[in-house]
């Protein structure tokens, strides 16, 4: 699966996981590295980038903005066989 076919179909599920959340898709010129996905829930938010598997690469500055956008709220990486795993700990990040 494409990266950017995952990336679709995942905003949906988000869209539906969370009623009324705005998922916002970054523009990969403007800061390099700075995650694909700011989806904004209520009061909280949280930062995604979206691979097409566990192996792929990284661009310059993504595991900056991961770590330290992270300490601010939540951010995390997420490809088709974590997706799971990563709405799970969104669902727990949107709660607390």
């Amino acid at each position: 699966m494409l990266e950017k076919d995952f990336q679709s179909n995942f905003i949906k599920e988000l869209e539906q996981l969370f009623p009324g959340c705005v998922v916002l898709k970054n523009d990969p010129n403007y800061i390099q590295g700075f995650p694909d996905l700011l989806i904004l829930y209520g009061n909280r938010w949280a930062a995604l980038e979206c691979k097409k598997n566990e192996l792929a690469s990284y661009r310059p500055n993504q595991k900056y903005y991961l770590e330290i956008l992270n300490d601010m709220s939540f951010a995390a990486v997420v490809y088709p066989n974590n997706r799971e795993e990563v709405l799970y700990a969104l669902q727990s990040a949107f709660r607390s």
